[in-house]
């Protein structure tokens, strides 16, 4: 990849290397992008128009972080892809809500004195399911 990416400099002079996205594979890139979580791979969605039309246009990349959220969101994950959503989409509108649920089953708030000792990022909207689950964790702890 090195020795790509070397032998592609660009012509304008500027002495950066080329964009290993237009250089390799459509496969090579895909891979490289698949190890990246999914914060990384929204910033590097907004890095260039290049590397943007790859990660939006690979359904392979959403899926494999929406499946993961899926985990803690199963019904959320499967009733917006019955509904037709892409997989990036899906992902979009239940990513931050598996991590605030993921942390209400956890027991993470189990011990809080008050709502003032919440932090910001423990509130997020839920459908009446989601908090009779987290209140039944908490039930049985």
């Amino acid at each position: 990849i090195h020795r790509l990416v070397r032998r592609n400099k660009r012509p304008s002079g500027g002495g950066g290397p080329a964009d290993f996205v237009a250089v390799l594979p459509p496969e090579v890139s895909s891979r490289i992008f698949s190890d990246l979580d999914v914060e990384s791979l929204c910033q590097a969605a907004v890095t260039c128009k290049g590397w943007y039309r790859v990660i939006e246009s690979n359904e392979r990349l959403w899926r494999h972080h929406c499946l993961s959220v899926r985990a803690v969101c199963q019904r959320e994950i499967d009733c917006d892809r019955g509904h037709g959503y892409s997989w990036k989409i899906t992902l979009l509108r239940n990513y931050w809500k598996s991590k605030v649920k993921q942390e209400w089953l956890s027991g993470k708030y189990s011990n809080i004195p008050s709502q003032n000792s919440l932090p910001e990022k423990s509130m997020y909207p839920m459908d009446v399911d989601t908090w009779g689950e987290i209140l039944e964790a908490e039930l049985e702890r």
